[in-house]
């Protein structure tokens, strides 16, 4: 299968003509790369666009920074590279003045499926910019590591929309980020006319990153292997506690826990297409930075029986209770919310947490989740660009 950068990069005339010619910008990160890992704005260049400017979103355009660490906008090679992701909610948004002179900007990022993952956003609010100044915009569509077929956690209410969920979409909700920026253009009243989507060839919802032949590039620091962005629907869900979600570690959200906790309840547990073997880790950095945490790593042993979002949940729920009540949540502010708990944001209200802080069972919170998982599965199928 062929990605839309690669498509490019093999001279396809339908693909080339979008920015051939013309002086472009470019939003991409570390992973925008062709399949012999040639960088996006190298291959732009090799057909016959002038990249006038550079957009890095969160994790910087060299994808080195940590996460909600603020870049700053600097020059490489006299072109300049914007910042979309700054100290503040208002440098998420590209500023129009950036987009002055631009013929179209090219976004070529590589998403991860899950909506809590913050490149779909980034590329939701360039194009609610350049949309709004008659900027074009060609995107170069990438794989659903998750593949498209599967879908869990319910859409979040409009009160629980953040920049771990800018529109309302399922946790994992099973789209190419084209067909997430369809989503977009449908929900804002965007002409579609005005996002040109370069689709990926061969490439088919069923299937897995294995799948599609290609390198794998950490698109960011903490996302080191295919395995990491498996679990990533429900791993990132420890970033809501002070549990450490393993930053630090090779292995992060694969990797979890904390000094003392007592992993005992998790090996009780009845999941599916996964295996939890007891670990001791060491963070070195953020949570519980250089000490030893007893915890465990998340063995996938079947991808497609695996249900990351109900998964880790269940294990969340299961070791939280051992923990006082004010060591369970994390209380600083979180992507740029500070109005509300982080796990709130990612599960799309605060069922969760109260059932945990009640010691009641979540059962009724998963039934709610898988119906509002369903429905968005059927809605979803209005954007898709890939049939099967």
């Amino acid at each position: 299968m062929r990605t839309g950068l690669d498509r490019i990069a093999d001279g396809d005339l339908d693909a080339v003509e979008l920015i051939a010619g013309r002086n472009v910008g470019l939003l991409a990160h570390a992973a925008s790369v062709d399949r012999r890992l040639r960088p996006a704005a190298s291959v732009l260049r090799m057909a016959g666009a002038t990249v006038a400017a550079l957009f890095g979103p969160e994790h910087g355009f060299a994808g080195a920074a940590q996460d909600m660490v603020g870049v700053g906008t600097r020059d490489q090679d006299e072109v300049p590279i914007y910042s979309l992701y700054g100290d503040e909610a208002g440098d998420l948004s590209p500023k129009l003045e950036w987009l002055r002179g631009l013929d179209a900007i090219v976004i070529d990022l590589q998403d991860v499926g899950s909506r809590y993952y913050t490149y779909a956003w980034t590329a939701a609010l360039t194009l609610k910019a350049a949309a709004a100044v008659g900027t074009e915009v060609v995107l170069l569509d990438r794989p659903n590591p998750l593949g498209g077929v599967r879908v869990e956690g319910s859409p979040q209410p409009e009160g629980y929309l953040s920049f771990v969920g800018l529109y309302p979409v399922a946790v994992r909700h099973g789209l190419t980020i084209a067909e997430l920026m369809h989503w977009v253009c449908d929900l804002e009243k965007i002409d579609r006319g005005i996002l040109k989507v370069v689709a990926m060839d061969g490439w088919m919802r069923s299937m897995n990153w294995t799948d599609t032949g290609l390198p794998w590039v950490m698109p960011s620091p903490n996302m080191p292997t295919p395995d990491t962005a498996l679990v990533y629907p429900g791993g990132c869900l420890i970033e809501g506690t002070k549990l450490s979600e393993g930053r630090g570690t090779t292995r992060p959200f694969e990797l979890w826990g904390a000094p003392g906790l007592d992993v005992g309840p998790l090996l009780e547990l009845d999941l599916h297409g996964v295996t939890l073997r007891p670990v001791e880790l060491t963070p070195t950095f953020q949570k519980h930075a250089g000490m030893s945490c007893s915890g465990v790593q998340v063995h996938v042993t079947d991808p497609w029986v695996f249900r990351p979002y109900e998964a880790y949940l269940r294990m969340l729920a299961a070791v939280l209770p051992q923990l006082p009540a004010k060591e369970r949540w994390r209380t600083e502010a979180y992507e740029f919310v500070s109005d509300r708990p982080a796990i709130d944001l990612l599960t799309g209200g605060p069922e969760f947490r109260a059932a945990v802080d009640r010691g009641a069972s979540i059962d009724a919170v998963l039934a709610t989740e898988a119906r509002g998982a369903a429905r968005f599965d059927d809605e979803r199928r209005s954007a898709w660009l890939y049939a099967k």
